[in-house]
């Protein structure tokens, strides 16, 4: 395999599926087959999850909502779909621990480093959820953080396009794909991998970052695989 311990990031966005909102059911079992298929190779794998799909602190804000307690409320949506996943992987027969940057104690486990890096050499998943347990960060720095703090050979950061473009492809079908980009270059051209403090915090400490489109089935696989899927965002 190309890396021993990833990190995948996935949007709160992914788990829809199809629907405007919440979990789609299909979606979530596709995702653990998927990461069921990466761990029997030996690979070990940490997840983190956003809550979009719940609840988003910042859209909370724009409302007038005080921002902090948004924040808040976009941790516990976070925990929410860690648990689904954990739930999903479960039917799998994949073993799983869920630990959150907030306690919660009676449905996961605090985040202890060294735990989280022992569940891993033990063969188990490890998701992360409550973000970094701190309002104004995203869950793309959780990410990054996790990713630096387990030791992470690199982070893949599962969306619905295939890697990063020149512009949106979603509305602009002249948009031209990267299949390689240096740190600096993506600063350069002003494009959006992830939001500036987490892609800071990602090349300060030269972690490398794919994106791809992690709703084609068997896209992880290829990618630890060592294939050529996305695009790697490196130093």
């Amino acid at each position: 395999m190309q890396y021993k311990r990833i990190l995948l990031k996935l949007s709160g966005e992914a788990l829809m599926g199809d629907q405007q909102y919440g979990i789609d059911p299909k979606r979530i079992a596709e995702y653990a087959e998927d990461i069921k298929a990466v761990m029997a190779k030996g690979v070990e794998l940490a997840i983190v999850i956003g809550g979009g799909n719940i609840f988003r602190g910042l859209a909370g804000a724009s409302q007038g909502m005080d921002r902090v307690q948004g924040d808040h409320m976009g941790m516990l949506a976070t925990v929410i779909n860690s648990l689904a996943l954990q739930s999903a992987l479960e039917i799998q027969g994949v073993e799983t621990r869920v630990q959150t940057a907030i306690k919660i104690n009676e449905v996961a486990e605090p985040f202890i480093r060294r735990r989280a890096m022992r569940h891993l050499e033990k063969g188990r998943v490890v998701i992360f959820g409550g973000g970094t347990g701190n309002p104004y960060f995203t869950t793309d720095s959780a990410a990054v953080l996790r990713a630096i703090e387990i030791k992470a050979d690199v982070i893949l950061k599962g969306t619905r396009v295939d890697g990063i473009y020149t512009s949106d492809p979603e509305k602009d079908k002249n948009a031209t794909k990267f299949d390689n980009l240096s740190f600096q270059e993506v600063l350069s051209k002003g494009l959006k991998v992830m939001d500036t403090t987490a892609f800071t915090l990602s090349q300060e400490n030269e972690l490398p970052i794919i994106v791809f489109d992690m709703n084609t089935r068997g896209n992880l696989m290829k990618i630890v695989s060592g294939e050529s899927i996305g695009t790697l965002v490196n130093v």
